[in-house]
């Protein structure tokens, strides 16, 4: 196994409102490694949310120890921690968040155009490099209204690989897909994971889940379950069954 990527101890995640305070994660301890693919599940109010929002440094913890790469996440201040999501991090949401009228390949240079840290870096060298990377090279041009679902998916996901990020957080990415589009967005995943990329993805969907190698669970804001799947999903294998299945 890799060296830890993300040390969570201890957890805990207090919202107040008025008199009364709601602890949406009651110490949560979790280690995540280097170049591991994993499905964290839930149902609604399981702490879920909050505890990516807090591994994506979207929020802080009210108490206990997150370490990033070696970096005390806890003692960053707001601009430390927006460097750190720049950076560090991708983000892959079910909705795509793509802006309309604009093309698939400006639609992936925004995060460099406005990073102070790309600068050296070239936006349209490196968006198209990353459109071409999950197969959409021949997609620049497009707005998001004259491509399918799962192609606008794959928009969202070079965006978030341009910055070359070594983690990835994807929350519900196949939520607004069919069947078929979602094995092509498991696919995708699972290439980059195989290519060391960490993956990190919320999904209420057991099926999802089975094409990851580690299967977290919390309920009532504790860790209910964190176990390795043995055997994951071949997601390409599952997808050209389909197609021969629809070719039959």
């Amino acid at each position: 196994m890799s060296s830890p990527q993300i040390i969570l101890r201890d957890i805990r995640k207090i919202f107040t409102m008025g008199d009364v305070r709601v602890e949406a994660l009651g110490g949560v301890s979790l280690t995540i490694s280097k170049g591991e693919f994993i499905a964290v599940m839930g149902s609604s109010g399981s702490g879920k949310s909050t505890l990516m929002n807090i591994l994506g440094c979207l929020d802080t913890p009210t108490s206990g120890s997150y370490s990033f790469e070696g970096v005390q996440v806890e003692d960053l201040d707001g601009r430390q921690l927006a460097d750190l999501r720049n950076t560090k991090i991708g983000f892959v949401f079910q909705g795509f968040n793509l802006l309309p009228r604009t093309s698939a390949l400006e639609n992936v240079e925004l995060p460099l155009l406005y990073d102070r840290h790309r600068k050296k870096l070239e936006p349209r060298k490196s968006s198209i490099a990353a459109l071409e990377r999950v197969g959409l090279g021949k997609r620049l041009d497009h707005e998001p209204s004259q491509l399918s679902g799962g192609q606008q998916q794959r928009v969202a996901i070079a965006r978030a690989l341009v910055t070359q990020p070594s983690l990835i957080f994807a929350d519900e990415p196949t939520g607004n897909l069919d069947s078929r589009t979602t094995l092509e967005v498991l696919t995708l995943f699972q290439q980059l994971n195989r290519e060391g990329m960490t993956l990190v993805m919320v999904t209420h969907e057991p099926e999802v889940a089975q094409y990851v190698g580690r299967l977290v669970e919390l309920r009532d804001g504790q860790l209910l379950k964190d176990e390795r799947v043995e055997q994951p999903r071949d997601a390409a294998a599952d997808l050209q069954a389909q197609y021969r299945g629809a070719t039959v």
